[in-house]
């Protein structure tokens, strides 16, 4: 059923990210709720990388775990190296000033969108405030790709948004734990500069969405993206979006055509 505008729609970093990427994507997975077979490969990532995660809400929260651990040496391991490489996420609290808790849940209100965003761990005191995410795929994306994901955006814009803290004072990490070589990270700090460039580009994305969805209630489907862009080949909503069909016709038509053995390749 299509949102209205006196609706609230609760948009999460993955939601930004779709709209980014292809409003006509966040058409078939947010406002027509079209869900598609996993990946095998890729379930059975997503599968380890919630254990971890629920491993480490365990043990901070001060919930056994080693029973867990032991049936899967896998887990074990990326906990035993993680520990060793980041024993102060480790160290529990030794006084009140420190305010830590695992999958911390905020949200912040912009018009008709409730923007939420949820901290595998926070780490604050009086002075600064510490986002902690973890990642389980074992190759670390460019740190260039990643300051521009809404993860790493929307997450250290919330936090403004929602404290006191100076802008200085607020930082993201995020720490790969199946990374190839050992368990790394990638810190991102935060500024006014960088404030305001979120700023101004999420207003300009829900401005945006207000209008495509405003045009979603007369059946006007939500903007694609070009032919050019190779993710088309790759989407769950290819066929449904008639883009693998173009697919379909180029190899048709180079079936009708004889061997081209004796022709040299052209460089791109």
């Amino acid at each position: 059923m299509p949102a209205t505008s006196t609706q609230i729609l609760r948009l999460s970093q993955g939601h930004l990210n779709l709209l980014t990427t292809c409003p006509r994507k966040f058409q078939h997975s947010y406002l027509e709720q079209l869900n598609t077979p996993l990946d095998p490969k890729h379930e059975e990532y997503q599968m380890l990388g919630s254990r971890f995660h629920l491993l480490m809400q365990q043990r901070e929260m001060g919930l056994p775990i080693d029973s867990l651990l032991q049936a899967d040496p896998k887990l074990q391991n990326w906990m035993t190296d993680f520990s060793k490489v980041a024993p102060e996420i480790f160290t529990p609290n030794i006084d009140n000033q420190t305010f830590r808790e695992s999958e911390h849940y905020r949200t912040l209100q912009i018009g008709d969108y409730l923007l939420t965003v949820i901290y595998d761990l926070l780490i604050a005191d009086q002075n600064q405030a510490q986002i902690l995410d973890w990642k389980t795929y074992p190759q670390p994306p460019k740190r260039e790709t990643l300051a521009q994901n809404w993860q790493t955006r929307l997450y250290l814009y919330v936090m403004a948004e929602t404290s006191k803290y100076l802008l200085e004072n607020i930082s993201m990490t995020y720490w790969f734990v199946q990374s190839k070589e050992q368990t790394n990270n990638i810190k991102f700090t935060y500024n006014e500069q960088q404030h305001q460039k979120t700023a101004e580009e999420l207003n300009q994305l829900l401005n945006n969405l207000t209008k495509w969805v405003q045009d979603y209630q007369y059946n006007i489907s939500l903007p694609q993206i070009t032919n050019s862009q190779k993710i088309c080949e790759s989407c769950q909503y290819a066929v449904r979006c008639q883009r693998q069909k173009i697919k379909e016709v180029t190899a048709d038509i180079n079936q009708s055509f004889p061997s081209l053995e004796n022709i040299a390749e052209v460089s791109l």
